[in-house]
């Protein structure tokens, strides 16, 4: 059999749109021979739709257009991914997370997702019921064991804690399936993709069938999916892989494609190709054609105002610099060089006289009160109203260039430099923004090639960072070695450890970790407040990690 998988870039909502690419696709597809076409989870609507289900009017036209595009289908069988009602209208949810088998111009069958995951960024218990039992589908004498995502994501070999007490895939395999079929919408995180594909070699030698697994690619709010869409033969070899960052429309013949190698990407490669396609789509996908931004000198702003040239271009971006009395002059020269670098139009707008008008106007209201944060936060503030009027008065994106680090322990003000519409990096750590920065000036970047010369100025990589909101200030005052905050961080937030135990394990001072884990705790209402920002790795500061505000817990239990 010949098969296509149609790795689409959707926009959630974007129905009509969607329907576009999926219709392309499947003539394409029969043009090229293919028997089967693929397509990714719920491709009619975008994944994730979040509350958009909820309407029942979207999800009317989403079955609509998934009956009108089986007319398409004539000569070639599709598999395209819909929400749809649930068969009961008096309990459970109302809807089931579906895949539509669409042949002989109409819908012959569908599947029904059956593992609904409600972890990290996934919410799929608020929306769908579980499919009520798996089927098969025979298509030109094969019969074809169709999932959706999830369903594959529970073998028992491949996980120390399996979520689920059923595997769909097992189930599948003993009703007599001869080819498993998966539409996915699997977000990209680093170092994923090495897991997926030793996931669906061993399923697919576990039960000696090819699997196909079909994935979105594009960027949704926060959430960017990598695409690299492949198939397996029944011994566990690679046959076909689709293309890393965008779209593609892979055709393998499953009679005659013989293994192949796919070498992983680097972990900067791909953690910069995310960057770079979630910013554009989400600009693409929001109607935003230029950007705005802060440029201090310093890395994270370099590195951001780097990854939006790669997304929209030179022309599009647009970096102020607003010294202050405490800024240095190289810093000025350092963001001046980096526009150079990048091409881009760059602003010096000094805040000094509105600094002193505030300062005036306060003095009454703070008359026998020694400076502190409350004066360093002002000048981040009035940077703040600057940068937000450019971005209305040009119509631009503001995008805000806090680090995951700095995230983390409020390294950062509110109504200040954390204003802004998107965020590029508050889901990198700052070691990963400096490897990240000097990975930018090597000829692995594409944007490297493309400029011909120096990205990031080295001076920007070298010199200590700072805020620069008091005299001689620097980031190691009041925070720690970056690559030891970033280790608390990632035991703290990503795998969810103690502080005891981050202390037993890293050997750390008890006061240092104890100090860094209450400033991530107390920091929870800023973050609150940050704009949306890309997710690179397994749990970041959005939508998947919900913590309280007012909350007691004392990481102190056990230590002290």
């Amino acid at each position: 059999m010949k098969i296509a998988l149609a790795q689409i870039n959707p926009t959630v909502g974007d129905i009509a749109g969607n329907a576009l690419l999926i219709t392309r696709d499947i003539r394409a597809a029969r043009e090229k021979g293919a028997e089967l076409v693929v397509f990714p989870e719920l491709a009619i609507i975008g994944y994730p739709p979040k509350d958009l289900l909820l309407k029942p009017a979207v999800i009317e036209q989403c079955v609509e257009a998934i009956e009108a595009l089986s007319a398409e289908c004539v000569g070639i069988t599709a598999v395209v991914g819909y929400p749809c009602p649930s068969d009961s209208a008096e309990q459970g949810r109302a809807l089931y997370n579906a895949a539509a088998v669409c042949a002989d111009g109409k819908i012959v069958h569908r599947h029904i997702k059956s593992l609904l995951p409600t972890y990290d960024v996934f919410d799929e218990h608020r929306y769908f019921e579980p499919g009520p039992e798996v089927d098969l589908t025979e298509i030109d004498g094969v019969k074809l064991g169709i999932s959706v995502c999830e369903d594959l994501w529970n073998e028992r070999d491949m996980f120390s804690r399996r979520l689920y007490h059923d595997n769909p895939i097992d189930e599948l395999a003993a009703l007599g399936a001869q080819l498993f079929v998966n539409c996915s919408a699997s977000p990209f995180v680093v170092r994923k993709h090495a897991f997926r594909k030793k996931l669906m070699s061993h399923v697919a030698k576990k039960h000696g069938l090819p699997l196909v697994y079909c994935n979105q690619v594009g960027g949704n709010d926060e959430l960017v999916f990598d695409g690299r869409s492949c198939v397996f033969d029944g011994q566990g070899n690679l046959i076909a892989h689709g293309k890393a960052f965008e779209e593609d429309l892979v055709v393998v013949d499953l009679e005659s494609a013989a293994p192949i190698e796919r070498p992983p990407l680097p972990v900067l490669a791909e953690a910069y190709e995310a960057l770079v396609l979630g910013l554009r789509d989400y600009c693409r996908k929001c109607g935003f054609k230029r950007i705005v931004l802060g440029l201090s000198g310093g890395i994270d702003s370099a590195v951001t105002a780097a990854v939006a040239v790669a997304a929209l271009g030179s022309e599009n971006v647009r970096g102020v610099g607003m010294p202050s009395r405490y800024s240095s002059g190289g810093s000025v020269d350092d963001a001046r060089k980096l526009a150079e670098n990048l091409g881009i139009q760059f602003d010096v707008i000094p805040i000094e006289s509105a600094h002193t008008a505030v300062e005036s106007m306060l003095a009454d209201v703070f008359a026998g009160r020694e400076p502190d944060v409350t004066e360093e936060n002002i000048q981040a503030r009035l940077r703040g109203v600057v940068l937000m009027a450019m971005s209305n008065k040009f119509a631009s994106l503001l995008l805000t260039t806090g680090n995951k680090s700095e995230v983390a322990v409020g390294y950062c003000t509110l109504y200040g430099d954390m204003n802004g519409g998107f965020s590029v990096l508050s889901d990198v750590p700052k070691t990963m923004v400096f490897e990240l920065a000097e990975w930018m000036n090597t000829d692995a970047c594409p944007l490297q090639r493309e400029l011909n010369g120096e990205v990031i100025p080295v001076n920007t990589i070298t010199k200590p960072p700072s805020a620069e909101l008091r005299p001689d200030q620097k980031d190691s005052d009041s925070l720690p070695p970056y690559d030891v905050l970033d280790n608390i961080i990632e035991r703290y937030v990503e795998r969810e450890h103690s502080a005891k135990r981050i202390i037993e394990d890293t050997g750390y001072d008890t006061e240092l970790v104890l100090r860094i884990v209450r400033l991530i705790d107390l920091n929870e209402y800023k973050r609150k407040q940050a704009a949306p920002g890309l997710k690179i790795t397994s749990r970041a500061f959005g939508f998947g990690r919900r913590m309280p505000i007012a909350q007691r817990y004392d990481n102190r239990n056990g230590v002290l």
